[in-house]
């Protein structure tokens, strides 16, 4: 039986130290600002996400504000002076890079937020330097090189199937069928496509057949790590991995759900990899294991996307299957921020009796 059912916030029963204002930011989206529909679909409801997640705070009784990550948004930040700010923003003007600037601005205006401060978010838009950054430190990674220019001399050293990667964006754009080569001229064509299209460097990796798991880290008085494995249903394909259709788009002939997975080495992984990229409050990482029981780190996200089951996020629908609400991940990633933001001594220590 779960702690804190969905229609019942935490606070109903006992009270906990939450903030008294929370302002929401979120992308600003205009499809103009990306390069394709595809990566335009991966932030197209930010607002409508906002208000949902904006829902279950006034629940909480906490008072909020929805704001959009645009040129007034210090303007207004400055006017509201709230308690907290969650940080939901994945692009500015449609570049994902620049979501860094808004803890930026937060930390110049001395307003607590949750997710990862400048540091981490920036790490996050840059694929490559965090698979060095990990590879360095024990965690494991499938070989990979990138590619400047789609006539880059090949590393003689990577083997065939190859998978190609944005090296900037996340939200799995351009992850399809077509990601996968068996050859050197379609790895050519491919990253000559990706490179004209999106202009910038393409990661390419060795596909790693076997098992997909997804591993999500939440703090709160501790870090603790919640893995999932997918459970494909696709049948007769020879590669089978999580694509941009089965993650945006309705795909009856794909998809996949989540099933419980456990391995405590994977656990500390999963925690280095958080350390290391300087990531705060929560992170997604999406993990291979092969059929000799080896793990392959594939991708680490600070700040994924978040939201509660009926958003359909990853991190929610994992932590459900561990009987953690929505609201008592909320109740853990305001109260960490607080922690903080006391610690930091942005905040006074007082308990403002919400709930």
């Amino acid at each position: 039986m779960k702690k804190d059912s969905e229609d019942k916030p935490p606070g109903a029963n006992k009270k906990y130290l939450l903030p008294k204002t929370v302002v929401i930011i979120y992308s600003e989206v205009k499809r103009e600002y990306f390069p394709t529909e595809a990566q335009y679909l991966t932030e197209k409801d930010a607002f409508k996400d906002a208000q949902v997640i904006g829902d279950y705070l006034k629940k909480m009784g906490i008072e909020i504000y929805l704001l959009a990550a645009n040129e007034v948004l210090a303007a207004k930040l400055r006017r509201i002076k709230p308690t907290i700010a969650l940080n939901l923003v994945g692009s500015v003007k449609g570049q994902e890079h620049l979501a860094s600037t808004i803890p930026a601005l937060l930390e110049l205006l001395e307003i607590p937020y949750t997710g990862a401060g400048i540091l981490g978010e920036s790490l996050s838009y840059n694929k490559f330097l965090v698979k060095k950054l990990i590879e360095q430190n024990g965690v494991p990674i499938p070989h990979y090189q990138l590619f400047n220019t789609a006539n880059d001399p090949l590393d003689p050293t990577l083997r065939f199937p190859l998978i190609s990667k944005l090296n900037e964006i996340h939200g799995a754009v351009e992850i399809s069928r077509e990601a996968v080569s068996e050859t050197e001229k379609d790895l050519r064509q491919r990253l000559k496509f990706l490179i004209q299209t999106y202009r910038q460097p393409i990661l390419v990796e060795e596909f790693i057949v076997g098992r997909e798991i997804t591993a999500i880290l939440l703090e709160g008085l501790n870090k603790k790590v919640y893995l999932a494995e997918k459970i494909f249903h696709k049948k007769n394909e020879k590669y089978i991995f999580a694509t941009f259709e089965d993650q945006w788009l309705d795909n009856p002939d794909g998809g996949f759900h989540y099933q419980k997975y456990n391995d405590p080495i994977l656990k500390e992984y999963v925690k280095k990899a958080f350390e290391i990229t300087e990531m705060f409050d929560y992170g997604k990482f999406d993990i291979r294991l092969d059929s000799s029981g080896r793990y392959y780190f594939l991708d680490v996200n600070s700040n994924p996307a978040f939201g509660p089951k009926e958003l359909d996020c990853a991190l929610a629908n994992i932590l459900d299957l561990y009987d953690i609400s929505f609201y008592e991940i909320l109740k853990r990633l305001l109260m960490n921020t607080l922690r903080d933001a006391q610690g930091k001594k942005l905040l006074p220590i007082t308990n403002n009796g919400n709930g």
